[in-house]
């Protein structure tokens, strides 16, 4: 995609929304049970968290370790939205004035070649990722 000054250009559907856990079994039966599947199995540092990203229809979850769960309404931590540009999609978040919350693209390990991510705030205060898969 190309630079165009419009966050709303550089995204084409929701990627994921993330949900924290104290459980990571009995979230993953829950989900299970409602038809979702495993997608891919990640851990995320060296004290036994790991992310789980579940699936049904297009319809994906990123299920963590190690935040800890709310156990309330506003338990989900954030949606993310699928951007095939993090780095330009950043440039126009910025631009455009949005409150983010990185200073910087962040990468991790996740899937064969990584993610690049970064996330900004919503009048609520809720947060909403912008996602690549790097391919």
């Amino acid at each position: 995609m190309a630079f165009n000054k419009s966050l709303a250009g550089y995204f084409d559907d929701v990627q994921h929304i993330g949900i924290p856990t104290d459980d990571m079994a009995k979230t993953i039966s829950f989900w299970e049970k409602l038809g979702f599947k495993k997608l891919g199995e990640f851990d995320t540092d060296d004290q036994g968290n790991e992310v789980v990203f579940m699936q049904y229809g297009h319809l994906t979850l990123e299920i963590w370790t190690g935040d800890g769960a709310v156990h309330k309404t506003g338990a989900i931590n954030h949606i993310s939205l699928n951007t095939s540009d993090a780095d330009a999609a950043f440039k126009a978040a910025k631009a455009e004035g949005f409150k983010l919350k990185d200073s910087e693209v962040q990468h991790l390990d996740f899937w064969d070649k990584g993610i690049k991510f970064f996330n900004i705030e919503g009048p609520n205060s809720e947060t909403i990722e912008f996602c690549e898969i790097v391919k």
